[in-house]
């Protein structure tokens, strides 16, 4: 088997302060060869930040950050050997594609046919193969986000750092460029350290997403455990769309009220006072308790909003809480969404019945 060129990351006890504001607090992570990490969370939650470290341009106050088995903290940007997408792509304006995706090369010396064939190669990965006389002015948001990621890939870093170069383009070339920067991770052995504050994209192009708040991870994950198992109200909350119930656990049991719900896992937290996390899409309208065996939450339907492919379906509780049921536009299950003032029984699945611990 061919050696990995890519090169595991490892982040031990990172903290970066600025006055009294803790960027980061004692960050700690191993990120594996080869490996898509995302890094998720809101403004001013650490992340960007947490990639600038590893790019050189932040120097943290305390920690060590390893490429390999190098220790990096005191090594500068340009020997780091990692390429870097920035949100705002930072493309040459004066140079065409050709001598934009070059310039990494130009720094290293390289021959003039070996940087043609290698640029080549790159926009061909990026499929902009026939656009390197064309001017960045000439380009789309997509295209120049596509210049710069071919810039970035040109001199085959072992590692790769994305700053949320998505974030300037439409909703539907976002989407197409996540689907396209996975596939190209597949291709290419390297390292990728993506930052977003975007949960659908982290969780369509990652391996791991590592959720970050106030400078801490507040879980690192699959996307798929990530969303179905989150272990605080902020990663419920922050990772899809959710309501919340308060919940006591006592002696094993999880009573929502005076009844005792059914959990697939038993709650990762001892603590008395929990929440209950209903996503709507995991949320069913039955005709009644009898209906169904999963655990069942009566209320009367408060409002109804068609959304396209779904109709969201909000239920008030007898306690006054109120939750949201999605439901597939389809044309059977239009006919039978309920009317606002509808007394309604809502089912949830013991596999789809998330607890977890009130945030500190």
């Amino acid at each position: 088997m061919a050696e990995r060129r890519s090169l595991p990351i490892t982040i031990s006890g990172v903290t970066k302060t600025y006055g009294a504001l803790k960027a980061l607090d004692d960050v700690s992570i191993d990120i594996a060869s080869g490996e898509f990490l995302t890094l998720l969370g809101p403004s001013g939650s650490g992340k960007t930040t947490l990639l600038m470290v590893l790019a050189g341009f932040v120097r943290p106050d305390h920690g060590s950050v390893r490429f390999g088995d190098e220790e990096m903290i005191t090594t500068p940007p340009h020997r780091r050997g990692v390429g870097m997408v920035f949100q705002n792509y930072a493309l040459f304006p004066h140079m065409n594609v050709f001598a934009n995706v070059a310039y990494p090369l130009r720094l290293r010396g390289v021959a003039r046919p070996e940087m043609e064939e290698r640029v080549g190669k790159a926009l061909d990965l990026v499929q902009l193969g026939e656009l390197g006389h064309r001017g960045v002015h000439q380009l789309s948001g997509g295209q120049r986000q596509r210049v710069a990621l071919a810039r970035a890939i040109v001199f085959e870093p072992r590692i790769l750092l994305m700053d949320e170069p998505l974030s300037a383009l439409d909703k539907k070339l976002r989407e197409q460029m996540q689907i396209e920067i996975k596939h190209l991770h597949h291709q290419l052995d390297m390292t990728i350290v993506y930052v977003t504050h975007d949960q659908r994209e982290a969780l369509t192009m990652s391996d791991r997403v590592a959720v970050i708040d106030a400078g801490r991870f507040a879980q690192v994950d699959g996307p798929r455990r990530l969303y179905e198992r989150p272990r605080t109200r902020f990663v419920a909350d922050f990772i899809g769309e959710s309501s919340f119930l308060p919940v006591r656990v006592s002696e094993g049991a999880v009573r929502l009220g005076g009844d005792v719900l059914r959990l697939s896992e038993a709650p990762w937290s001892q603590a008395e006072r929990q929440i209950l996390v209903l996503r709507p899409e995991k949320l069913e309208i039955v005709p009644d308790r009898g209906a169904t065996d999963a655990n069942c939450l009566r209320g009367t339907v408060s409002d109804l909003i068609f959304q396209g492919e779904s109709v969201l379906v909000y239920v008030r509780l007898a306690g006054g809480e109120q939750i949201a049921v999605r439901s597939p536009s389809r044309r059977e299950t239009l006919a039978a969404v309920p009317e606002v003032g509808q007394p309604v029984h809502v089912a949830l699945d013991p596999e789809d019945a998330i607890v977890v611990p009130e945030d500190p």
